[in-house]
């Protein structure tokens, strides 16, 4: 990488950051139900641009097609590491996981030492299609090979052109995940980042509506602590993957609990 676009990057950086930092209360940023930022025009706009046209097509054998019909119907990446990242996207991520946004993120949220994932386990890029969801649900609270406790989701949408009729709003549910008291449309270069612990329910329950020649995509990405999470943000203590509603707050397998090594 030339010089010229490292400086780049950590300018971007930067500026991404201090949204973040400057984030106003009450228009995007929210505590309730718990908390929650919410960014238009996050990436400069080169760079958002420059993403989109790198975004894989769907019949890339980059895909992991996910189809649990009453919870999950999308499709996603399985990186193992930054080299499994496209061209084009690796710009996006090494920004959303640098030293910046991370301080940021802390700094807004008032969590401090927040740690990226170098092992992407989960993350990576998601497309869902006409048809497709993701059932309410609480997300997994720990990762295997850095034991740690995972604490926040950072999700940016790619999706130019999106109306409302389309649907796949990011839904915010309240602490026990039966009232959805917000939506949040995945317009393009829109960036969310929410505290995650086993009452911060979401999903997109309902069918998207998108046009056939059209996907709901996005960026996702999760950071950790060494720090656990207090007790008032735990229902589970013992390590869980993620708890979806329609299984009765348990996993795909149908339990409460993983091993984990």
């Amino acid at each position: 990488m030339s010089e010229n676009k490292q400086q780049y990057l950590k300018s971007c950086a930067v500026l991404c950051a201090n949204k973040i930092v400057g984030s106003s209360a009450n228009n995007e940023y929210f505590t309730a139900p718990y908390k929650h930022l919410v960014i238009d025009d996050f990436l400069p706009s080169e760079l958002a641009d420059y993403c989109l046209k790198h975004f894989p097509p769907l019949d890339d054998a980059i895909w992991q097609h996910e189809n649990d019909l009453d919870v999950e119907v999308k499709s996603r990446t399985i990186w193992k590491s930054e080299f499994d990242i496209p061209v084009g996207i690796i710009d996006v991520v090494r920004l959303l996981n640098s030293a910046p946004i991370l301080n940021a993120i802390s700094q807004r949220f008032g969590i401090p030492k927040i740690i990226p994932d170098p092992y992407f386990t989960g993350g990576g890029l998601n497309v869902t299609s006409r048809g497709g969801l993701l059932d309410v649900h609480v997300d997994g609270n720990y990762h295997d090979k850095m034991g740690l406790t995972r604490r926040f989701n950072a999700i940016l949408y790619l999706n130019p052109g999106w109306q409302e009729d389309w649907g796949g709003e990011f839904g915010i549910y309240n602490d026990s995940g039966d009232i959805c008291v917000k939506k949040v449309a995945p317009l393009f270069n829109r960036l969310i980042i929410f505290h995650t612990h086993d009452y911060s329910y979401h999903g997109l329950p309902d069918p998207i509506n998108f046009p056939s020649e059209e996907f709901r995509r996005s960026v996702i990405l999760y950071y950790y602590t060494k720090q656990e999470r207090p007790p008032e943000e735990s229902s589970v203590q013992k390590p869980h993957s993620a708890l979806w509603k329609k299984r009765a707050m348990t996993d795909k397998r149908g339990n409460k609990t993983r091993d984990f090594d």
